[in-house]
This record gives structure tokens, sequence and C-alpha cells, in this order.
């Protein structure tokens, strides 16, 4: 539910110049939460496993607490869902949080008045048809918004995301210890490029970084196989190719699956078109994940 929400919002509190710098921020917020799931895997490797993993899992209760306090009183309502609700008021106070003192914010509310009557009148006429039989337009929105979505996971991110320490044993690092600090410094590695994503999107264009993120992933996966092939893994080769390919995914693929739907789609059809995008996303990365150890064995 939150992968499709936190996009929407952002881009619709957000001003046009810095949106593909706050959009980014969702996937950011993934991957802090990765970093730290990494970092009580080291804290607790000295644990017995069978202990370790549900001392984890009571972890993971404490941060959701956090999100609920800071959405319910600190966060505020998107101005689009307040004018849609008849609460013109509240929407212009929230816009005068985001504009510059002075600025006309009437006028954006007014933008967004017209933009929510017309969504009204397609709504009425066409509902999910829109989606389901697309006009040409809205079918090359689909095509780039929800094929960015399934591409970010026909990578195999979460795949190598879940199995990262089976990919580690199977190079030849046995030791408990050594597999979660690497764990922790793919994870920075990861985050770190995903915050000079924000910046280069806006700077350089979304078509180029995702293109250069796309090949990077393609090259890194080619020297992750190659550290396999012969008598004896190399452990080097893969660790660096597995930095590698996190790097290039975070460049480009894993802000920028959220990031270019969130823009392409129509506010007519908006939020049902990301709706559509994250369930094919999660689609493909369960058929992802499911399959890769029995991939793994049958080519092994």
């Amino acid at each position: 539910f939150g992968l499709a929400v936190d996009p929407v919002y952002i881009s619709e509190i957000s001003q046009a110049a810095h949106r593909g710098q706050l959009v980014t921020w969702s996937e950011i917020a993934t991957n802090i939460g990765i970093v730290l799931g990494f970092l009580s895997g080291l804290f607790f490797s000295s644990v017995d496993e069978n202990v370790a993993w549900r001392l984890m899992f009571s972890l993971g209760a404490i941060l959701p607490c956090f999100v609920i306090y800071f959405s319910t009183f600190v966060m505020p309502e998107s101005p689009r869902w307040l004018v849609a609700k008849n609460r013109e008021g509240e929407a212009r106070e929230v816009l005068k949080m985001i504009y510059p003192d002075g600025y006309d914010v009437g006028v954006i509310v007014n933008e967004i008045k017209d933009t929510i009557e017309k969504e009204s009148i397609a709504e009425h006429a066409v509902g999910w048809d829109v989606i389901l039989f697309p006009s040409p337009a809205f079918k090359r929105m689909l095509m780039v918004g929800v094929g960015t979505a399934i591409a970010q996971q026909a990578v195999g991110i979460d795949a190598i995301q879940y199995f990262l320490v089976y990919i580690l044993s199977e190079s030849g690092i046995e030791s408990r210890n050594a597999q979660m600090l690497i764990l922790v410094v793919l994870g920075l590695i990861k985050l770190g490029v995903i915050v000079i994503a924000g910046h280069l999107f806006d700077r350089k264009g979304r078509r180029p970084l995702i293109m250069v993120s796309l090949l990077g992933c393609a090259v890194s996966l080619f020297i992750v196989s190659m550290s396999f092939i012969g008598g004896a893994s190399s452990e080097a080769m893969a660790i660096f190719g597995l930095a590698l390919y996190l790097a290039f995914f975070s460049i480009g693929m894993g802000p920028g699956a959220w990031l270019i739907p969130s823009e392409v789609f129509s506010t007519m059809i908006r939020a049902k078109a990301m709706s559509v995008a994250t369930f094919m996303n999660r689609v493909t990365a369960t058929i992802m994940s499911s399959t890769f150890l029995s991939v793994a064995q049958a080519m092994s």
C-alpha cells in the first residue's frame, strides 16, 4: 500500500522543480530500513540463529510506531485531496507551507479544482475502462509507467537482496560476522548512491539515468556470474560485482521506477494507474524471488 501512496503523495505536495529529488526520498527511506535491517543482523550475529531472527522481527515494530505518529500529527494532508473534499482553506494553508512567502497559492488551488472537475467528468464517463481499454495516448502512458515498474523488479533486485547471504556463502564467505559486515557495507553503498541520484534526476533527466542504470546492472550481473565460473569462486569479484550492481540500480531504476510513473500518468488516471503499476511491480518481484533458488540450483 505504501509503495503506491508514497510517490503519489510526494508528487502532489511538492513543487515541480523539486519533485524528482523529493520522490526519491521514498526510495531513500526504504533503503534506510534495509541498512537498519543489515545492522541488526550484524548486531545479533553472535546470538544463536534461532533467537536472532526473532529479536530482529521484534525490532521491526519500533519504526512503524514513529511513522504512525508523524503521519497522524505532523504530516499535512495532500492539497489536492483537501480541495477534492471542499476544504480549500486547509489546502491554502498547506500550499503556503510549500511555496515561498507572498506566492499566490490561490492560482494553484484553482488549477487543482479545474483538474479535479475534468477528472470527475472523465471518471463518470469511463471509470476503469480508461485503464482496461485505453486510448492510444493512455496506452503509451501505461506502457511507460507500468513497464518501468515491472522493469525495476525484472532486473532481480528483490531476489538478490533476499538472497545476498546465500550468494556470499556460495562465493566462499562462510563467516557469519563477515557476511553481516559485507551486507552493511553494500547497504550503505546503495543508500549513498540513491541520495546522489535524487540530485541527478532533476539535473540530468530521467531517461539518461535509467539507461545508464540498466546497462550498469547488466554488466554488474555479468561480473557476479563470472565470479562463479571455474573451479574456485572469487570472493572479491563477487563482492565487487554486487556492490557495482546495487550502485547502478540505485542511480536510476531504484528511485526512477516510482518517479516516472508518478509523473507520466495523467492526473485523471494516476491513482488507478499507480495501483496497477504497484501490483505488477510486486507480482514481478514475487516471480523473481520465488524462482531464484530453483533456477540457481538447476544451473549449478
